[in-house]
């Protein structure tokens, strides 16, 4: 068991090591958005999907292609648009007449065969092309003409959307949502920041991200990342955490149940069990501790819940629901 455990430790730091050149790497082209940065790593590190909100023009196309070169995963990217089809993602059977005039069908894979997909704008495209993915995000595979056809390993999606520009969407629903391992919002950059794009993106030369992992690669650090211990009090917290916010609970806040119609299930507490260990590998450390829950409670919570309509027309925010909810929990297991 000692033994076991050295190699696990001599693992998570080896791994630390590599994460750090990659995003060093990263950061050859991503100036600033630290953040952003270290959720959508964690989001890869989980074996997860990740939801990118943010307004045009803050390099959330560039993060997603920065990551495939860096991780070294072969990226596709699909606009969605009101007019795409299921089978634009995912692929089709086209008959084909051979030289003999013999005719047999042959299936064309579409982008979503890959190991990093790129859906942008992923609310602009219809229910029906957006549920195209929910077979893809869950199982890795895909049911095209009755045959089910396995994905790339890894596989993951980053999705981006426009939290602004509503008119002509298609909002995600709950089952799809509940999909994406996090919710990483994309804000605007500092001046400070904004000033050093300036000066990097618009000259001769433009900076460039080298592959630091490979796919295989990736897949063992998944699998270390499930190896790490996670201590009870940090199960506890994540647990107390995720049912404090389901507004049918008994022990739920006061202000969940006034103000929460429907809160998140168990899958909000595996994303949280598992992010909070990347975030530990990401931060140098060996074990997640309640700061990881603390920062990674509104990413993962925050699609995983919605607000009452007496609570939008009071202009109550989730962040400030969830934030009410992280301090309460904190505080009753203080006073345990």
């Amino acid at each position: 068991m000692a033994d076991s455990n050295e190699n696990l430790v001599a693992e998570i730091e080896a791994l630390g090591e590599k994460l750090t050149a990659a995003k060093a790497s990263i950061g050859q082209r991503i100036i600033g958005q630290e953040t952003v940065v270290d959720l959508a790593l964690t989001t890869l590190l989980s074996g997860g999907h990740g939801l990118l909100v943010g307004v045009p023009g803050l390099a959330k196309t560039l993060l997603v292609e920065t990551l495939g070169v860096v991780m070294g995963l072969s990226t596709n990217r699909v606009q969605f648009t009101p007019d795409l089809m299921p089978g634009d993602i995912l692929g089709s059977e086209v008959l084909e007449t051979a030289s003999d005039g013999s005719r047999a069908f042959r299936f064309i894979e579409g982008p979503i065969f890959c190991q990093l997909l790129m859906a942008d704008e992923i609310n602009r495209a219809s229910p029906r092309t957006q549920s195209a993915l929910l077979q893809a995000m869950q199982e890795r595979e895909v049911t095209i003409a009755g045959k089910e056809r396995p994905l790339d390993d890894p596989f993951h999606v980053l999705a981006t959307q426009n939290p602004i520009e509503q008119e002509g969407t298609y909002p995600l629903p709950e089952a799809q949502l509940d999909r994406f391992l996090l919710q990483i919002n994309v804000d605007y950059p500092d001046r400070e920041t904004e000033r050093d794009i300036l000066l990097a993106t618009t000259g001769a030369v433009q900076s460039v991200s080298t592959e630091v992992f490979s796919a295989p690669e990736l897949v063992k650090a998944q699998e270390i990342v499930r190896r790490m211990p996670v201590g009870d009090s940090v199960v506890d917290l994540i647990l107390d955490l995720v049912r404090a916010g389901r507004p049918d609970q008994t022990d739920a806040p006061d202000h969940v149940r006034e103000y929460v119609s429907w809160g998140p299930g168990p899958r909000a507490a595996q994303a949280l069990m598992l992010s909070v260990r990347a975030r530990a590998l990401l931060q140098g450390r060996l074990a997640p501790s309640s700061e990881d829950v603390e920062a990674l409670a509104g990413p993962v919570l925050i699609h995983r819940m919605a607000l009452g309509f007496a609570a939008r027309a009071q202009g109550v925010s989730l962040e400030g629901v969830i934030a009410e909810m992280l301090a309460h929990v904190l505080k009753v297991e203080a006073a345990a």
